[in-house]
């Protein structure tokens, strides 16, 4: 008998007058602020100029959000095409569904051009920026993951104990209809980002790393961090050779970054630029 388990939010959404916030859209906008703000704060120390941050967060923001519902309906089709499936649903947002990975590429992408293209004045070399972005972005996606909660999604296989998360039935997969709580995912990736974060701010400043490792760093430790939680993870998912996809991508990413992580700095103490 559980004694103890996390509980499931009432509802996800409230409503002003004829004004209605979903909470999961308003946990990923707490955590566009909490990051933005923290990226400001490191950018400015590194030399860089107040309100860089804000300006290119203005076309990276949506650019990451666009990349992060692309990649979970290009690789979740089912959902929204099909027998008995409405398409239009694809851009329900509120409703759940960003790929981190989508967010993170078209993101970055989308920074890139805004910091190269629009701000040419900046002297900073991009590079310094990413790294003054990273442990912020962590913070971001922390904050967002508890957008999941209020939408009773992205939770693993049935747990006792008192950290289990309770799930209403309708919102169980079939076969599991019989178990209550589950392991909070959400919460297990929450921690993970803040843990993340604050190795990058304090361990690694220490370290004589060359620009740009910081972010290859929060890219390699966070998809550690995501590819061992999408073991526990019982939603249906795209398998490759019995894998879920995203573990793939996280493999894929965790050696990809190590690697170019490791060519940096080895140049740099080589000699060699």
């Amino acid at each position: 008998m559980i004694f103890a388990s996390i509980p499931s939010p009432s509802q996800s959404l409230i409503e002003i007058g004829p004004l209605t916030f979903h909470f999961y859209a308003l946990s990923i906008i707490a955590g566009v602020i909490a990051a933005v703000y923290i990226g400001n704060k490191r950018y400015v120390a590194a030399g860089g100029k107040p309100g860089v941050v804000s300006d290119v967060a203005v076309i990276a923001v949506p650019a990451g959000i666009i990349g992060g519902r692309l990649y979970h309906v290009i690789t979740s089709p089912e959902q929204y095409f099909g027998t008995n499936r409405n398409w239009v649903e694809a851009f329900y947002i509120w409703q759940g569904g960003l790929g981190i990975w989508g967010a993170i590429s078209l993101g970055f992408a989308g920074a890139y051009f805004a910091y190269k293209r629009n701000l040419r004045t900046e002297k900073i070399p991009f590079a310094v920026f990413a790294d003054a972005l990273a442990p912020g972005l962590l913070v971001a996606q922390a904050i967002g993951r508890w957008g999941n909660w209020f939408n009773k999604e992205l939770f693993g296989r049935p747990l006792d104990a008192p950290w289990g998360l309770e799930i209403p039935i309708q919102y169980r997969p079939i076969g599991y209809s019989s178990s209550e709580t589950f392991h909070p995912v959400f919460l297990y990736e929450s921690l993970w980002c803040l843990v993340v974060a604050l190795i990058l701010v304090t361990y690694v400043k220490s370290k004589k790393l060359k620009p740009g490792s910081i972010f290859a760093l929060y890219v390699s430790l966070y998809s550690l961090g995501r590819g061992v939680i999408e073991t526990i993870r019982i939603d249906d998912a795209n398998l490759i050779l019995g894998l879920r996809l995203n573990i793939w991508t996280s493999v894929l990413l965790l050696i990809g970054s190590l690697i170019y992580l490791r060519n940096l700095n080895l140049r740099s103490k080589t000699g060699i630029e």
